[in-house]
């Protein structure tokens, strides 16, 4: 308990040699101290641990080394993400999505604009999700791929407030399977209003059968926390 209480300190002296690094010309080394302290703090603290990451990339992509540095900002967008900091999330996401384009990852790319729609939707911004895939079909192999054609399909489902199409995009292989904290966000998502069932002529079985799917899906998603 002890050696947690005096972890904070710790941290502060791993920035402060991080910045002696960076000055003597080892920023490699820099940037993985601010990392491994990042990985420290993240059970306390989740706003340091972002705070760490975002500058562990900083000084990674003042060096070039777009790699390193776009890996560190994943981890901060996926924190942001938990934290619920969506519009931070956005910002660090488009970054993240614009250096995999940088050094050509462009499936990367793909997954990227995933998350960044699924934190619009959640930001109720539906104007800047759709301009999110609309900029991404000038990434090459994007139109036509089954990425571009799940985001369509959820887009219009939840334009159309459709729970049942938004609900099967989300449970998708392809979106269940992405980093936990984006996947948990597919599983949250609501159509505004409450949305509709396509399911016709419903019935009082098919409409109970719906309220136990959400509460399934509910049952779920918490058991994912």
């Amino acid at each position: 308990l002890q050696d947690m209480q005096r972890l904070p300190e710790a941290i502060q002296y791993i920035e402060k040699a991080s910045m002696m690094y960076v000055e003597n010309g080892t920023p490699d080394t820099a940037a993985m101290a601010l990392d491994r302290a990042g990985k420290l703090i993240e059970p306390l603290n989740l706003e340091k641990a972002v705070e760490l990451y975002q500058q562990a990339a900083s000084v990674f992509e003042n060096e070039d080394r777009l790699r390193q540095a776009v890996e560190l900002l994943g981890k901060s967008s996926r924190l942001l993400v938990r934290a619920r900091r969506l519009d931070e999330a956005a910002v660090s996401i488009q970054k993240e999505k614009n250096m995999y384009k940088e050094i050509e990852n462009y499936p990367t790319c793909f997954k990227k604009t995933i998350a960044q729609v699924l934190v619009h939707l959640h930001r109720n911004d539906f104007v800047a999700a759709d301009k999110c895939v609309r900029e991404s079909y000038s990434i090459p192999g994007f139109s036509g791929s089954e990425d571009c054609i799940a985001l369509e399909q959820l887009l219009q489902g939840y334009d159309q407030q459709d729970e049942d199409q938004v609900f099967s995009v989300c449970n998708s292989p392809l979106v269940k399977y992405m980093d936990n904290d984006y996947a948990k966000l597919a599983l949250s998502l609501r159509v505004p209003g409450g949305g509709t069932k396509k399911k016709s002529p419903v019935t009082p079985q098919d409409g109970a059968g719906g309220s136990r799917a959400e509460e399934e899906d509910d049952e779920y998603s918490g058991g994912l926390c």
